[in-house]
């Protein structure tokens, strides 16, 4: 399963290009996310619409995104052409995470045309109706987001994908480049993890490493949005806390000494589409600086680390995540385990 996925920002041609493109790669069907987006209007309450900006930034949108992607490849096969704008890292993470999940192969292909040329194609963009202001206010969409493609081009997205210039060619020039980037395999399938969905409660094992500031590691994942404990799920018959020391040493390339010691476990309630299940913090102890200017991240799935303070933490954690930190670290100062039910202690 293969999903052909056409980034650029509001006005650079992606639509026209991707119905130019089923038509070059055999067996393939456009999928446009723009359908999602229309369908929030109908399945969600005006309050929550009205809480947000974009509909991108609707967690439910990101969701049925990649479940329509995955039931329409089940339904028809071959690939997908999907033509949709993405400048938010963390939601290419979500998306294209998910994707890998379903064992979907993505190919990230973005169509760049001269900053110059793209705002005069959106100034002399002609209307699809006979609303003038509807048209306008396209535009002015359009308009506004040049700055945060520029931001997102210079700081992710030309690295992440491969770029088309678009600057000279038509939409059917650029398709047929495209086809055969694909073809030839130039336009590379995305190295994202894959990490298959689970279909029960989990176990996972997560380790607090500390620095000689008796700051603590957090690593920063590329197969889902925000930042996350070094460790990760506990295969079946794996001893949990060799689990952790298994995931540190792949994750970062460190080899713990000893076993690392429980800080407290902590039931997570299930929430679809996640099953929850038990997640286990370990304190894996302080990390000399030598070994700490040594890190290895696997860039596949890791795409940075940072040691943070418990205040730092609180902007890059998941709220469910941090009050299970604040947890961990109360019980590491006491010197005990503590027995948490959805980040509360009980007992």
């Amino acid at each position: 399963m293969v999903i052909v996925w056409i980034n650029g920002t509001f006005g650079a041609g992606k639509s026209t290009t991707a119905r130019e493109l089923v038509d070059l790669i055999p067996h393939s069907t456009l999928y446009d996310p723009e359908v999602i987006g229309s369908a929030m209007h109908r399945l969600l309450p005006e309050k929550r619409l009205d809480e947000v900006d974009d509909y991108q930034d609707l967690p439910i949108w990101r969701r049925l995104v990649v479940d329509t992607a995955a039931a329409l490849l089940a339904e028809v096969g071959g690939v997908l052409v999907v033509p949709m704008t993405l400048l938010r890292q963390e939601y290419r993470d979500e998306i294209f995470g998910g994707l890998a999940a379903r064992r979907i192969q993505v190919r990230h292909v973005l169509v760049a045309p001269d900053e110059t040329i793209l705002r005069a194609r959106i100034k002399s963009r002609t209307p699809d109706d006979s609303d003038p202001l509807a048209l306008e206010r396209v535009r002015q969409w359009s308009l506004d987001h040049i700055e945060p493609y520029r931001t997102a081009l210079h700081d992710w997205l030309a690295a992440d994908a491969h770029v088309v210039d678009t600057s000279s060619l038509t939409p059917g020039e650029a398709a047929t480049r495209i086809a055969e980037a694909v073809a030839s395999g130039e336009a590379a399938p995305c190295g994202i993890v894959q990490t298959p969905e689970p279909s029960g409660e989990t176990l996972a094992a997560g380790v607090l490493l500390f620095d000689e500031e008796d700051r603590f590691l957090l690593v920063d994942p590329t197969y889902k949005p925000g930042w996350e404990f070094p460790g990760g799920v506990v295969e079946p018959g794996e001893p949990p806390a060799r689990a952790g020391m298994r995931e540190v040493a792949e994750e970062i390339g460190v080899e713990l000494d000893a076993v690392p010691r429980l800080l407290l476990v902590d039931w997570e309630r299930p929430q679809p589409p996640g099953y929850g299940g038990l997640r286990l913090l370990f304190d894996g102890g302080r990390l000399p600086a030598a070994d700490a200017d040594r890190l290895l991240l696997p860039g596949a799935e890791l795409r940075g680390w940072r040691f943070v303070t418990e205040e730092e933490a609180a902007d890059m954690l998941p709220p469910v995540r941090y009050r299970r930190l604040r947890w961990a670290l109360r019980a590491r100062e006491r010197g005990t385990v503590l027995n948490l039910e959805a980040g509360v202690p009980v007992g």
